[in-house]
């Protein structure tokens, strides 16, 4: 995998950079049954698909003309992903009773996070998230929303609920909280947090 803590490049997800983000997701936890495809479909088409089409969606969308998301390069080898892209894309958080929309604003939706554990505590989110804002400003995004879990100072919290971030986190990059939601992870709530892309971040810090 890779020295811990050396540097890390983020590229798209395309065809060239599937094979290693494949082998990533293949290790195991939450993306190897999801393929990061729990937001971008209605509950019951998520529940009715199985995983080799889910691998396949994600897989499809490495070939279209936006990345659905960009991965954390060390060594050759992927230590981390983040998937983001138009809301309108995410079926799920559209038609969600617990995450609401603010407004008719067009946003770009910052939905997901995947670190490999040998890579976690090292900043690879933090790199993630200002490569995603990145990504969104050059695809002509005026707006980037999220979702993390508003977790108290101090607080911990298990991997597989942190997948859409902390709140902190999004903080650090110059996102506010713009409303609460119903929803929540590992006991603690979600907010929706935005960040104009005209807007800089005050301070930049490792996840």
């Amino acid at each position: 995998m890779g020295q811990p803590g050396a540097a890390v490049r983020i590229e798209p997800l395309t065809a060239a950079t599937w094979p290693v983000l494949e082998t990533l997701f293949r290790k195991g936890g939450d993306p190897r049954w999801c393929w990061c495809q729990y937001w971008r479909l209605r509950s019951k088409d998520f529940a009715a698909s199985r995983v080799p089409e889910l691998r396949h969606r994600l897989r499809a969308a490495a070939d279209g003309p936006v990345a659905p998301g960009l991965v954390a390069l060390r060594d050759g080898a992927a230590v981390g992903w983040v998937s983001l892209g138009p809301r309108e894309t995410f079926e799920r958080i559209e038609r969600s009773r617990v995450i609401p929309r603010v407004d008719d604003a067009p946003v770009w939706s910052i939905v997901c996070f995947a670190v490999d554990a040998s890579a976690r505590g090292e900043g690879v989110g933090a790199a993630l998230l200002d490569a995603a804002v990145s990504h969104a400003t050059s695809n002509g995004a005026a707006i980037l929303e999220a979702y993390p879990v508003d977790l108290p100072t101090g607080g911990a919290l298990p991997a597989e609920s942190a997948f859409t971030g902390t709140l902190a986190m999004f903080e650090r990059a110059g996102f506010t909280v713009v409303a609460d939601t119903t929803s929540s992870a590992g006991g603690h709530p979600r907010v929706v947090v935005r960040r104009e892309i005209d807007a800089p971040a005050e301070s930049q810090a490792t996840a």
